[in-house]
């Protein structure tokens, strides 16, 4: 949000510099970001000065140049030439010296340098109007008045009307600030509590009472749901002209960014950002039947908007209309159709309170953000209406004449209380830290526009205004003492207390960090992602969660499980030339469970991802690319730092994976990992493959909870390998390979593993498997006789259960 120094000084006078203020702001809560300098003509005229053209003569090569003597003062003549038909000698004009950066009205800006044309030196240049950005002609240079001063700056001489302007990082809750005047009020608020002998005010222009209104027009003013628009006002304002807007309107609009239109728009747009009350401005012969209606739309109606687009609207936008259609979605955007032309003689001006919910839901729908729609979804004060009424319509009299033919009609059936609060000096000084003097927080409360109704010995009944939409607890009143006391003003305790805990019981935090630990180590960096995804990456949408008033339509529903939320941050990453990737994430995902009960499941888990290489570039020409066999490695490394030792692997079934496994423990999936598909991975348009495991954390969890370390001395004797090469089925697993082998021989085989796998068309629907077996025996050294004995067996089973063949 851009706030202007001058215009903020026209409110609040004081001696504070815009870096004074810009500390001041940020250190009460209003961040300002940054500090701009506006300048009315771009680049400030800088290196212009006002010169005399002593001599001119004719260009003795060019029939349309002209040689100049050009004095800038200080006994300063440079040789100009000039293209100019209007130069003569005896003129004061605009000189721009060498090294001036001129910004002319179109094209680009450039510098002045000293040059030869046509053989003549030339340093500097006599300007016209359009050259330097002060107006549209190129007939000829300015001339300018005869009195001017010889060597004063031009931008002295135009008095530049130049400004500061505050960059605010505005906080949603922070509602009651999104204006000059809002502003203003924390302004006043900490330095009327920091120094009381000099207080700042408030000062308002243009509120001075309304004449006494005609009765040429009017129109009737009907609302439909109280709920929806707790108050509206509304004045007729006829015989006005449209046009532009004097320099001093446009100037304070171009400087925080908004663009002038005409006088009676601008004059909206100002009272919007000085005092925070958006109004708008309907064509009054428009308005068919003189009806003005606020209600929800009906089915099938449409609106063309400002912007010119044609919008079909739903149940829930809150409308103004006439006897007839939709002139406005109210709070968000104005109706083409019922908007100021040039043509207009006659207004009728709108001043609302809308419901924020409704008018945010609206301004979803239709993807739009404007200036109106952004502070009625944070909440505006509804006391402003009429205020803000008042000072639109003085301003437009001034500036486009015009009487008032309709009184202000003010529709509030049931005024809003402000919120009452209950405060106590000991909870306040308990939540600070610190016990801070009652008086000043007496003071601040005051100061911030907070009245107190009642005192006690520990405590005050408030009553907060309720244009502070966030103030509505104790707790809150306390936060605004707080940043307006100053943060900095509560010392650093010299004790440190804690709570402590048994880390036993702590088994969720710590299996967290243990296992972040272990992926760390393994090169994996570790990523959080928004809990808020869009629900286009999903064609089952019935389990989903739905925000109810999102964000965007990107962040629609909560995410269902952590695989799109990595593949946006592994896009993210490869879009930015960062092709090799190890990324993990402890999250929640949240589904609809379909219980009365319990409606909603979340659940804990970890997602893995790889892709790309992986292993680092290295002067070994390793070159490794990731697949699913490095994960799963991964995923038995994380599993065996949970205890957990004895999982079964089968084929996943999961629609996400092109291909992928299952791990099984105690009979339900712990853990599943697999190559995700290419439908999947072109919705995030990646194009290079991409594996994910995804773990159950809090099964994790338990597990880690139940696990005993057991110390055991390493076997004395040494450990044999025999290897095996199987021809078996193609629908034979290597799972139930290792399965069979375990249960063949349970004391003296310790490890089964896979080194070679070969498909061929000599072995037909067949396939080779080369298996090693590790054999030990933890009380003696293995004799040949038992070795023989375990592979026989083991060979006996292979063929008996899956019709192995010895290659």
């Amino acid at each position: 949000m851009k706030i202007s120094y001058k215009w903020l000084n026209s409110i609040v006078k004081s001696n504070y510099s815009s870096e004074q203020i810009a500390t001041l702001l940020t250190s009460s809560g209003l961040e300002v970001e940054g500090v701009e300098q506006y300048e009315t003509v771009k680049g400030g005229l800088k290196g212009l000065v006002i010169g005399q053209v002593l001599e001119c003569t004719k260009h003795p090569d060019a029939d349309k140049l002209k040689l100049t003597k050009v004095t800038i003062g200080n006994n300063q003549v440079l040789d100009i030439v000039c293209g100019a038909p209007n130069v003569e000698a005896g003129q004061k004009v605009v000189v721009a010296t060498v090294g001036a950066k001129l910004f002319p009205n179109t094209g680009e800006p450039f510098e002045i340098k000293k040059s030869k044309i046509r053989g003549a030196v030339s340093e500097g240049m006599l300007c016209a109007e359009d050259e330097i950005g002060l107006g549209s002609s190129h007939a000829g240079i300015i001339v300018l008045p005869e009195n001017v001063n010889v060597g004063e700056s031009v931008s002295t001489f135009y008095q530049l009307d130049n400004d500061d302007v505050f960059e605010i990082g505005l906080t949603p809750n922070r509602s009651d600030a999104a204006s000059h005047l809002g502003v203003a009020r924390d302004l006043i608020a900490i330095h009327n509590s920091k120094n009381p002998g000099s207080p700042l005010t408030i000062n308002l222009s243009h509120l001075q009472s309304l004449p006494e209104a005609g009765t040429v027009n009017n129109v009737s003013i009907n609302v439909m749901n109280n709920l929806a628009c707790p108050r509206y006002s509304g004045l007729i304002i006829s015989g006005i002209t449209v046009k532009d807007s004097p320099d001093w309107l446009k100037q304070a609009l171009n400087a925080i960014g908004v663009k002038p239109i005409n006088n009676i728009v601008d004059v909206t747009n100002y009272v919007l950002h000085h005092l925070g009350q958006p109004l708008h401005a309907f064509d009054l012969n428009a308005i068919e039947g003189k009806e003005v209606n606020v209600r929800f739309a009906n089915d099938n109606e449409r609106l063309i908007t400002l912007d010119g687009i044609e919008r079909e609207l739903k149940k829930s936008d809150l409308v103004i209309a006439d006897s007839k259609e939709v002139m406005c979605l109210a709070g968000v955007f104005g109706g083409k159709q019922s908007g100021v032309s040039s043509a207009t003689t006659s207004i009728f001006l709108e001043s609302a309170y809308f419901d924020a919910g409704v008018v945010r839901k609206t301004a979803k729908t239709h993807g739009l953000k404007t200036d109106s729609s952004f502070r009625f979804e944070r909440g505006t004060d509804p006391e402003m209406t009429v205020t803000a009424l008042t000072m639109a319509a003085n301003l437009i009299f001034e500036l486009a004449g015009g009487f008032l033919s309709m009184d202000i009609k003010d529709h509030y059936p049931e005024k809003l209380a402000p919120y009452k609060i209950a405060f106590s000096f000991t909870n306040c000084n308990a939540l600070i830290g610190k016990a801070i003097d009652k008086g000043i927080i007496k003071s601040i409360i005051t100061n911030l526009g907070i009245e107190i109704e009642n005192e006690g010995n520990d405590a005050l009944l408030l009553n907060v205004p309720r244009y502070k939409t966030d103030v509505t607890r104790e707790a809150d009143v306390i936060e605004e003492i707080m940043r307006i006391y100053g943060y900095n003003n509560v010392e650093v305790s010299k004790a440190i207390s804690y709570t402590a805990f048994n880390e036993s019981y702590n088994y969720a935090g710590s299996t967290e960090y243990e296992l972040s630990n272990l992926l760390v180590g393994f090169g994996f960096n570790e990523m959080m992602n928004l809990s808020l995804i869009s629900d286009k990456y999903f064609d089952q949408k019935e389990q989903l969660v739905y925000v109810v008033n999102p964000l965007s339509s990107d962040l629609n529903v909560m995410r269902s499980d952590l695989i799109h939320s990595g593949l946006d941050a592994i896009s993210y990453n490869i879009n930015r030339k960062s092709n090799d990737l190890k990324l993990f994430e402890f999250g929640r995902t949240y589904v609809k469970s379909g219980s009365a009960d319990t409606p909603y499941t979340e659940q804990k888990q970890l997602s893995v991802f790889i892709t790309g290489q992986f292993l680092a570039e290295n002067t070994n020409g390793l070159a490794l690319q990731s697949d699913i066999y490095h994960l799963k490695n991964i995923i038995t490394q994380l599993l065996l730092k949970c205890g957990i030792t004895e999982v079964k692997t089968e084929l996943s079934n999961n629609p996400k994976f092109e291909y992928g496994i299952a791990l099984m423990h105690n009979g339900s999936i712990i853990a599943e990992a697999g190559k995700l598909g290419k439908v999947l991975l072109n919705a995030h348009d990646i194009d290079q493959a991409v594996f994910c495991a995804i773990l159950n954390v809090e099964r994790l969890v338990k597990q880690k909870s139940k696990q005993k370390i057991v110390l055991e001395e390493l076997s004395k004797f040494p450990s044999v390998r025999r290897d095996l090469a199987l021809l078996i089925d193609k629908s034979v697993q290597y799972e139930h390979l290792r399965e069979i082998a375990f249960t063949t021989e349970k004391k003296l085989l310790k490890d089964v593993n896979i080194f070679d796998i070969y498909e061929g068309e000599k072995l037909g629907g067949k396939k080779s498997y080369a298996l090693s077996f590790t054999l030990e025996n933890t009380e003696a050294t293995l004799t040949e006789k038992q070795i023989d004995g375990v592979m026989e067996k083991l060979i006996k089973n292979y063929k008996e259960k899956v019709s192995a063949e010895l290659r």
